[in-house]
């Protein structure tokens, strides 16, 4: 009775704490969800803002609100594809680390052109203006570089993997396709000496044509009942009769010939 009191306690405490993990394993996987949605919201409605001060402040502000966008348009895009080709290849990794101590230098540009879209003096921001696109581009071509690398080496992947593909199906095609192959000749290698000099070991001249037709007669038959050819054989042909209309064969496509009523 005691043991059992004792299993059961075990029980209800494992079930306790398996209860307990799952639950904060829940909890922290919808923050993660929640936080992950906050903050694309936040994106959309920051991209939204750039794009409307764009359009309808122009001058230094819409300068440099055109100037965030395309950072963090490029740092976005470029970001995107080196985290989805990280998991199928794992040689992007450096690549992804250069990413990141790119995204601080983009990031603290970004810090600073929002800190000048809220300074008043307009001269000192138009002063600055150049050197900012200049950053600006250089920090977009970089991230734009590792972009297109990293898309070029998927892309130069699959087509290497296309081509082995097809390479392979090209063998099974022809492996299916055993019949075409032209069939190699199935002759029995002694029936030409055989059969082509009969009379040639006999004792006498008198006996040659009696023997040279009994052996012509043996190697045929050895080599018809010995092998078997697809081509035709070397044989007399034999004489032209005329086709019998009793024994001309029937198709199945054929009617059968009406019989002659007698009187």
């Amino acid at each position: 009775m005691e043991a059992a009191i004792v299993i059961f306690g075990l029980l209800f405490t494992l079930f306790i704490v398996a209860g307990v993990f799952l639950t904060v394993r829940a909890v922290q996987a919808a923050k993660r969800s929640v936080d992950r949605t906050v903050a694309q919201a936040r994106r959309t409605v920051e991209d939204t803002g750039l794009r409307a001060r764009q359009f309808a402040q122009p001058g230094v502000v819409g300068e440099l609100a055109q100037l965030r966008l395309s950072l963090r348009t490029s740092m976005r895009a470029t970001q995107e594809v080196l985290r989805t080709g990280v998991r199928d290849d794992a040689s992007l990794s450096e690549s992804l680390g250069l990413f990141e101590r790119l995204s601080a230098h983009g990031h603290e540009l970004d810090e600073e052109l929002k800190r000048l879209e809220r300074e008043p003096d307009k001269a000192t921001i138009a002063a600055r203006l150049p050197d900012l696109r200049e950053r600006t581009q250089r920090i977009a071509h970089s991230a734009e570089s590792l972009r297109w690398a990293a898309r070029d080496r998927a892309r130069k992947f699959a087509d290497d993997d296309l081509e082995a593909l097809s390479d392979q199906i090209d063998m099974e095609a022809g492996a299916l396709r055993h019949w075409t192959q032209e069939p190699m000749g199935d002759q029995v290698p002694g029936a030409d000496a055989a059969g082509g000099t009969p009379g040639a070991g006999g004792p006498g001249a008198g006996r040659g044509s009696g023997t040279a037709g009994g052996a012509g007669a043996d190697g045929r038959s050895g080599t018809a009942a010995g092998s078997y050819s697809w081509g035709p054989e070397a044989a007399e042909p034999s004489a032209i009769t005329a086709r019998n209309r009793r024994t001309k064969p029937s198709y199945p496509w054929q009617k059968a010939p009406r019989t002659e009523g007698t009187t």
